[in-house]
């Protein structure tokens, strides 16, 4: 309830402030009128935009297993948009919902306003904004959470992760010089977002593809002896992240040398992955607690695209440095490496390939403890089980796991039927987890219609980040009407 207030507060206030605009858009004949004071109305337009889409998603073991073990709620969705946007020639504004009557009846997923002072921009409010030069989710594009919930299902059929994309309170600068240079600042006052994503992944127990993706991200971000202790009676703290010292900045600069696109970032912040601390009480009657935080660090990066040998190539490299610059310090995660290397090119016969590599490197990883067991423990004769007593000092969160993460990413895509009829293939291969997604689709697109067909099928170690999965690869239809 308190969520539509806001909406439609900010629709009247969008209206309110547009209001002279939309009655020129409109044709209302007062667009060559000027006002009472002989000045000239601003030159501005206003526009609505949206789409409406269904899609049927099945589960390949839920249809094996008979119709009584499919699930109908989660295979039929259907959701909307709607895009408020005005602009003249010294501010814009935007308002866009998304209506998913599934999950959330209507939420926002971006609103703010921008000004414009020459070469100089500001912009506040909740937004997405890509940095860095990958194609998806690069090391460099650390502003918005992707919500992983949806990751598979939106890649199976769409190239574009932007809307998977979690929109963040910022407030937005940039400063444009010479041709091609810009210099960029950002501030997020708040880091509820994230707060809330790792709520949701603590609270997925479903084993529909939706609520596994939600799982997923407790699986990848949480480790397994965290969820261990946690079942046997240990509660979770979360940080108050709303506090001032989880506040995040960075800076951006972007220009070009010669043929190459180079941008060079720093950003200050909290780590999306949480770690934890345990806590033991002075009453050995009440169970030990874990803290969940996110740790402090620091990312310098820099990225590089340029058409070498007729490839589109695209490069990040980033460095995140932790407060655990000794590599000891168990309950922080390591200083880490993260790089990024992509290409796209037409092959032949109009085939079409997108390749990124993605991964990263954990620093002093010969510091990193091998003790899964955070505790060290004593038999309590009163109530007749091991009780911890202190730290195990060879504990480390970041124990009996591997130093890198690679994955490749490849997809290949032809066009036929002028352009109408498109087939892609991608997929998805982890090299440390030995296990890959492969994901079909047939896309059929006409004017601003688009209905597709798409599969993925997941295979490979259960326990890694794709294999996870490998009981839930589905089939899905989806119809789309943009307008």
């Amino acid at each position: 309830m308190m969520q539509k207030k806001i909406i439609i507060s900010l629709l009247a206030l969008f209206i309110l402030i547009n209001g002279k605009i939309w009655s020129q858009d409109f044709g209302f004949g007062f667009d060559n009128e000027e006002s009472s004071g002989g000045t000239e109305k601003s030159n501005a337009n206003v526009s609505i935009s949206g789409e409406v889409s269904a899609a049927i998603t099945g589960y390949f073991d839920e249809i094996a297993d008979g119709a009584e073990n499919i699930n109908t709620r989660d295979m039929f969705m259907f959701s909307g948009k709607l895009n408020f946007f005005a602009r003249s020639s010294i501010a814009e504004g935007a308002i866009n919902i998304k209506l998913v009557p599934a999950i959330v009846p209507v939420s926002i997923d971006a609103a703010y306003i921008s000004a414009f002072f020459g070469a100089f921009d500001i912009s506040a409010g909740l937004k997405k904004i890509t940095w860095g030069k990958a194609d998806q989710l690069g090391p460099l594009d650390i502003i918005n959470l992707p919500d992983t919930s949806r990751m598979f299902t939106e890649m199976s059929d769409n190239t574009n992760l932007m809307d998977i994309k979690i929109a963040n309170p910022v407030i937005h600068t940039s400063y444009r010089f010479g041709m091609f240079s810009k210099i960029e600042g950002i501030f997020i006052p708040s880091f509820e977002i994230i707060n809330m994503a790792v709520s949701t992944a603590l609270s997925g127990d479903s084993d529909s593809m939706t609520d596994l993706l939600i799982g997923s991200v407790s699986e990848r971000w949480i480790p397994a002896q965290m969820k261990e202790l946690s079942q046997q009676g240990f509660s979770l703290n979360k940080a108050d992240t709303s506090a001032l010292n989880y506040t995040q900045a960075g800076i951006r600069f972007t220009t070009t040398a010669g043929r190459a696109d180079i941008g060079f970032q720093y950003f200050y912040g909290r780590m999306y992955q949480p770690a934890f601390r345990f806590i033991l009480p002075a009453d050995t009657a009440a169970s030990p607690a874990i803290d969940l935080i996110f740790n402090k660090y620091h990312q310098i990066g820099i990225d590089f695209a340029q058409v070498i040998a007729g490839l589109n190539t695209r490069s990040e490299l980033a460095v995140n440095i932790t407060e655990d610059t000794g590599g000891n310090d168990g309950f922080i995660y390591n200083p880490s490496i993260g790089w990024s290397f992509g290409f796209d090119r037409d092959l032949f016969s109009g085939i079409n390939l997108n390749f990124q590599a993605n991964g990263s490197i954990r620093l002093f990883n010969s510091k990193v403890g091998s003790s899964n067991n955070p505790f060290v423990y004593i038999y309590n004769e009163d109530f007749g089980f091991f009780y911890p007593i202190g730290y195990n000092p060879d504990f480390d969160i970041e124990a009996e796991t591997s130093a890198t993460a690679t994955r490749f990413t490849a997809a290949l895509s032809k066009k036929f039927l002028r352009d109408e009829l498109e087939v892609r293939t991608a997929i998805v291969w982890g090299i440390e987890d030995s296990d890959f997604a492969f994901m079909p689709a047939l896309i059929w697109t006409k004017n601003d219609l688009q209905i597709a067909f798409s599969c993925a099928f997941f295979a490979g170690d259960s326990g890694g980040q794709l294999g996870q999965y490998k009981d839930n690869s589905f089939m899905k239809i989806s119809i789309k009407y943009t307008f």
